[in-house]
């Protein structure tokens, strides 16, 4: 690439530059997961209404045959992962902590993985509803972690009038490394994707925005599209967290989402890599959404990889199969930057499960980072990308007062991207007392 142009790319104010740790990784191609004895389905893996189940206890399904139908425009059905039995609709272990309604599949053993399921349609025939409702269809909720359906989400911007679909391809977590081996092996599923988001957006044009860090993906992604008009690649700096959709309108379009705001308040829709092509992917054959590629990653695993992983697969089968360091290690669904730590093994893999990371802890014997009282040092203020003061809201936080910290401080515009509590010399867990305080908030609202 240019000398020039390295130093000319787009990027926003303020962020951070943490370790990548994406070598472990990055050159590893897509594999295939086999299948565990038993998955255990959650009806809810999107944002909305969970979806309705559909079978009983006893009944043989196909994979990729509906289990759970969608619970109304905000919701989204549910696809067998596997062929078996429904063995038991009960209450779960969740990501998020409480259980949750799910459907448990007992696998038949000679299950070959073939799709028995779909219903294909010739896309460029349907009606702007039609397809919004055949992407509802297939099941299909954004892969970027926040599970939003996309359906939903491409509707908004046709009724708002959008021009832009902007692609994110940034996938800024440390870590992962989904949506680069995505772009790299399969290019044909995004570009369809992308050109049935437009369609069904109603937007004229996309602009992929890719991170400096990945330029063999750059590079494909020109050499596909060259003869594209429709459809630019852009190349931002590589920083934390541009991921935000908030902040890539922002460094591609050089517009700013109001404060409450959507991002078809300003002409644009932004969805994920991994969404659009999966959305490519299987929107021709009518198929449902039952897996998707997760980043198994860290120290605490000795096969780190990129894994095509059914849902409903249990995180202790996964990391069996990729050679778990157990007793010292902690896993996190997602990056270390905005990723949860689990606490079973039993929660399964869903449509929103980006990466799992395991990490090696400290020895009991090694005495954990000491939290000292904030000396003002503005490390936070000169990380947060939303220019926001988290000093001074981690001191409301610590007097309780959540809501001077909303109304005064801006807490709401925070998006938990965990930048403050990074550069923290102090060691105060900055963005989890934001998160309470803003949980408070919205309990006191309902």
């Amino acid at each position: 690439m240019a000398f020039p142009e390295a130093f000319t790319r787009r990027t926003f104010g303020h962020g951070v530059h943490a370790p990548e740790h994406k070598d472990l990784t990055r050159e590893r191609p897509i594999r295939r997961f086999a299948f565990a004895p038993r998955l255990t389905v959650p009806l809810s893996q999107h944002i909305g209404k969970p979806a309705v189940p559909c079978v009983r206890p006893g009944q043989e399904v196909g994979r990729g045959e509906p289990i759970a139908l969608a619970d109304g425009f905000l919701s989204v059905p549910i696809h067998a992962p596997v062929t078996g039995v429904v063995e038991a609709i009960r209450l779960m272990p969740s990501a998020r902590g409480p259980k949750t309604g799910a459907i448990v599949i007992k696998t038949y053993a000679a299950d070959d993985q073939q799709v028995l399921y779909g219903a294909p349609r010739t896309i460029e025939n349907l009606a702007p509803a039609e397809l919004i409702q055949a992407i509802q269809d297939i099941g299909l909720a954004g892969q970027g972690g926040a599970a939003f359906p996309t359906h939903a989400k491409l509707a908004a911007a046709r009724e708002h009038h959008v021009e832009t679909l902007i692609v994110n391809g940034c996938e800024c977590e440390p870590y992962q490394t989904t949506d680069h081996r995505l772009m790299l092996e399969w290019v044909d599923d995004l570009i369809a994707g992308i050109h049935f988001a437009l369609a069904a957006s109603g937007a004229r044009r996309a602009i992929i925005g890719v991170e400096d860090n990945k330029p063999d993906a750059i590079d494909v992604l020109r050499r596909r599209l060259a003869a594209d008009a429709s459809i630019a690649v852009t190349a931002v700096r590589t920083k934390y967290p541009q991921g935000s959709a908030e902040l890539l309108i922002k460094v591609l379009l050089k517009r700013e989402v109001p404060a409450g705001g959507r991002s078809y308040d300003v002409g644009a829709v932004v969805q994920n890599i991994a969404t659009l092509v999966m959305l490519g992917r299987l929107l021709p054959p009518g198929q449902g959404l039952i897996e998707r590629v997760v980043t198994i990653t860290g120290e605490g695993v000795k096969q780190p990889g990129n894994y095509l992983v059914p849902f409903g697969t249990p995180l202790g089968f996964v990391l069996e199969q990729v050679g778990f360091v157990g007793d010292m290690s902690r896993v996190i669904l997602g990056g270390p930057m905005m990723g949860t730590a689990v606490s079973s093994l039993d929660v399964p893999v869903t449509k929103a499960t980006t990466a799992i990371v395991v990490l090696p802890v400290q020895p009991a014997t090694a005495s954990a980072p000491r939290m000292y009282p904030c000396i003002r040092c503005g490390r936070c203020v000169a990380a947060c990308p939303m220019h926001l003061n988290p000093s001074q809201l981690g001191l409301l936080a610590a007097k309780r007062e959540y809501r001077a910290m909303q109304e005064r401080f801006h807490l709401d515009a925070c998006f938990e991207c965990g930048s403050c509590t990074y550069v923290c010399p102090a060691h105060i867990p900055l963005v989890q007392y934001l998160r309470i305080a803003k949980a408070l908030n919205r309990e006191q609202a309902a």
